[in-house]
């Protein structure tokens, strides 16, 4: 049923339709509204389930990672220093194949200190061993959150389901919330194959030596591969339910002769689109959107590219003293291409700095210059620098 909601209400709802029985949260903007409106249904009966407050974000993790192991379906949400906060446990999480959904409502991490949205924090435990699938608008964060339990009790891997904080957690859309009935012919009752038992007692996340370390990596490394076949199934599974897709992997937009792409990730697609609208109908651009960046689909991303001369990476993140992070690694996949395209690498929306559809001819005015492909910042005024900094 079509509702207005704000991004936070409306995934609190979707987590409460998937009925986990464990909730661990800790506040931290702008994550906290999801959590915030998940306690209010369970103290209003609707959500029969164990809401945990704790003391840190470390303990959140670590709270469902014990639910999860005792046989719960289990949920947690955060944000920048939170992830951070988190990120042992994430680890230990991953390692051990361990089924959990959790929200990360992007945000910039200190230092400075900034509460608004890019992807830093995410892409700062990118290989913690995490299904990492990216969201461009609320209904689309609402139907990856009903995906991602499916895809976590599946693969036996956790799924982090990101969305840009403020801009999406709170801005106001008008969602489409399934039914409990069209949910549960979705997503099956919580069932974990090595749950811990006193009848039968295991031993998980032991201590492994030399000898047997990088085989349980591989296997991690594996899985996380394979994976992507569940991404796309589920995703597909959805759309027979709903009507609606999410793009599997990633997303393609434009006309097939298009000879430039530009490849994004987040919520940052939305603007692009309607930037699009705006541009002479001479210069044809795809757009792709990047939807699972863990793991990366390098095949898909391939066939999208084949062909194109320019594929211009935006992404809200960067590696200091190395530059884009998605752009890297798109450059590596389609290096592999008997013709590979161009690719051009930019960072924008640092700490939450608009980008406006202007962005879209100043991204295009790089073609005219295709030898200088260096990583820069797009929305860096050097004009506001000192001197050394330039």
């Amino acid at each position: 049923m079509l509702q207005a909601l704000e991004g936070s209400q409306a995934i609190a709802q979707a987590v409460a339709l998937c009925r986990p029985q464990v909730i661990a949260a800790y506040p931290i903007t702008p994550q906290t509204h999801i959590v915030e409106n998940i306690s209010k249904l369970v103290a209003d009966g609707q959500l029969q389930c164990e809401f945990i407050s704790v003391e840190s974000e470390f303990s959140a993790a670590s709270v469902v990672l014990g639910a999860a192991l005792a046989g719960s379906r289990a949920y947690t949400a955060s944000a920048s220093q939170g992830i951070l906060l988190m990120a042992e446990v994430l680890f230990n999480i991953a390692g051990m194949r361990v089924p959990i959904v959790m929200t990360c409502a992007n945000r910039a991490v200190s230092s400075p200190l900034s509460i608004w949205n890019d992807q830093q924090d995410s892409m700062a435990v990118r290989d913690a061993g995490w299904i990492q699938l990216y969201c461009t608008d609320n209904q689309e964060a609402v139907d990856t959150t009903i995906q991602a339990f499916r895809i976590a009790e599946r693969t036996e891997l956790p799924v982090m389901v990101c969305m840009d904080g403020f801009t999406l957690t709170h801005t106001l859309e008008g969602i489409d919330i399934p039914t409990q009935k069209q949910i549960d012919a979705f997503l099956p009752p919580y069932k974990f194959s090595r749950s811990l038992e006193p009848s039968n007692p295991i031993s998980l996340g032991t201590l492994v030596s030399p000898d047997f370390y990088p085989e349980a990596r591989h296997s991690h490394h594996q899985a996380l591969l394979n994976a992507q076949a569940e991404i796309v199934s589920t995703d597909k599974d959805w759309s027979v339910i709903t009507g609606r897709q999410s793009g599997g992997l990633l997303s393609v937009e434009g006309l097939k002769q298009s000879k430039i792409a530009i490849l994004t990730i987040g919520s940052v697609l939305g603007t692009l689109r309607e930037a699009l609208k705006e541009i002479p109908s001479g210069q044809p651009v795809k757009l792709i959107g990047l939807r699972s960046f863990r793991p990366f689909p390098s095949d898909a991303l391939k066939a999208a590219c084949q062909g194109l001369d320019d594929v211009i990476v935006l992404e809200r993140a960067l590696s200091p003293g190395s530059g884009g992070i998605v752009g890297l690694e798109v450059l590596a996949a389609l290096s592999e291409l008997a013709k590979p395209p161009r690719v051009h690498n930019f960072a924008a929306g640092l700490g939450g700095r608009d980008i406006p559809l202007e962005i879209l001819p100043k991204l295009l005015s790089v073609l005219n210059n295709p030898g200088d492909r260096r990583f820069r910042i797009i929305d860096v005024d050097m004009k506001k620098l000192p001197v050394e900094d330039r």
